[in-house]
């Protein structure tokens, strides 16, 4: 856990880089991709040294996809609204807590394979992966500005 901190900050700021060139949305749609080949990775260790390398790729995208994430999120809500939007965020956040572990959990109770429950998490970055996709970045900002400027909040 703490070679995940140390090795983040820095790919943090590398991070947020690629986001000022490819925009937010295209930089978190890279690290799931990243995270993808990682899970995939994850299938095939097999020493403690491949444990600790994937570690260090984990590292490399943690910081950077989380601050991208919360930050385009933000882009697209009412600034006036934002604390009931980040608190329905964290509830969501707190049920992947346990949606991911459950799925985790399922895959080597029907499977037997704790490798296959390695891959088991791709398809929460493809559903994510899916979903990103399909949100108009430029769309959603205007209409949170909109929504500041019907509520008294800010220029339309």
């Amino acid at each position: 856990i703490l070679l995940v901190q140390f090795v983040g900050i820095p790919f943090s700021f590398l991070f947020g880089s690629i986001a000022e060139k490819i925009g937010s949305k295209r930089a978190v749609l890279a690290g799931l991709a990243v995270y993808t080949g990682i899970a995939v990775l994850g299938y095939f260790t097999r020493t403690e040294a491949h444990f600790f390398a994937l570690a260090f790729l984990v590292a490399m995208v943690q910081g950077g996809t989380q601050a991208l994430s919360r930050s385009l999120f933000a882009a697209l809500v009412p600034r006036h609204l934002s604390g009931e939007f980040f608190a329905f965020f964290g509830v969501a956040e707190k049920f992947a807590g346990i949606f991911g572990p459950a799925v985790f959990a399922g895959t080597i109770a029907a499977t037997g394979s704790s490798r296959m429950a390695v891959l088991s998490v791709i398809a929460f970055f493809a559903v994510g992966a899916l979903i990103l996709l399909k949100v108009d970045v430029e769309a959603g900002q205007r209409e949170a500005r909109a929504a500041e400027a019907a509520a008294g909040r800010g220029p339309a």
